[in-house]
Formats: structure tokens, C-alpha cells, sequence
């Protein structure tokens, strides 16, 4: 069993990049579906299908190189990162992505930025 679902999915979506993989079997939750969401629209993966307890991803390419390069898990549960909205990461200046979870729910940094809301630092993805 995975005691982390939110890093368990992030690598396994690294992973399949790195094999160059079309599609990844990711765990299903509520977390991992918004995240796998919040990586579509920004256009790291082409697509996502939720199927019972299983959501399967596409990933996407330009030309033979991942849309993602690189993810890096920032609050883990053994040490959770809270930021205030005033200290929101920027990514290689705005070139990635912070994925934040907000009371809001599950957001980007800019999106987060925007609602002037902080939250705990998820991950990191350029």
C-alpha cells in the first residue's frame, strides 16, 4: 500500500516520460484527479480518464521531448511546507508550475496568486 498518493502519481507520470510511454495508470482520488486536471490544462499531459479506482493518463510530447521535464515533491507527510499568499514560489520565473493546496481547493501558483490565498507547496513541475 502507498502511504503517498500525491508522490506516488507525480512519478509514475515522471517515469512513464522517461520510457516514453502513451499512457500511465495512475491510483484515483479526489487529490490526484484535480492534480492530473490542474496538469492537463497547463499542458503537461494531453489527457486524463478517470476509470473506478484507476485514472488512466496521456502523455504528451513535442516532437520526441516530454512536455515535463522534471517534478519535485516540495511538503511530504512527514514534513508539510506552508506558504503565505505574499510568499507563493514562482517556477524557473513562471516557466513552471506550483501545484498549492489551498482552502480552496487544489491550485497552481498563479491561480492561487490571483485568490490571494496561501497553502501547502505539493509540488513543483517544469
Amino acid at each position: 500500500m502507498v502511504n503517498d498518493l500525491i508522490s506516488d502519481t507525480l512519478i509514475r507520470i515522471k517515469n512513464g516520460y522517461l520510457a516514453q510511454r502513451e499512457m500511465v495508470e495512475v491510483p484515483r482520488s479526489k487529490a490526484t484527479e484535480k492534480i492530473s486536471q490542474i496538469l492537463v490544462r497547463e499542458g503537461f499531459l494531453a489527457k486524463m480518464e478517470p476509470k473506478e479506482r484507476k485514472l488512466f493518463v496521456t502523455l504528451k510530447y513535442e516532437g520526441k521531448e516530454p512536455a515535463m521535464t522534471e517534478v519535485k515533491r516540495i511538503s511530504k507527510p512527514a514534513a508539510r511546507r506552508h506558504v503565505k499568499a505574499a510568499a507563493l514560489p514562482k517556477v524557473l520565473g513562471g516557466k513552471g508550475i506550483a501545484i498549492i493546496s489551498t482552502p480552496k481547493g487544489i491550485l497552481t501558483d498563479s491561480e492561487a496568486r490571483k485568490m490571494r490565498v496561501g497553502g501547502e507547496v505539493l509540488a513543483k513541475i517544469w
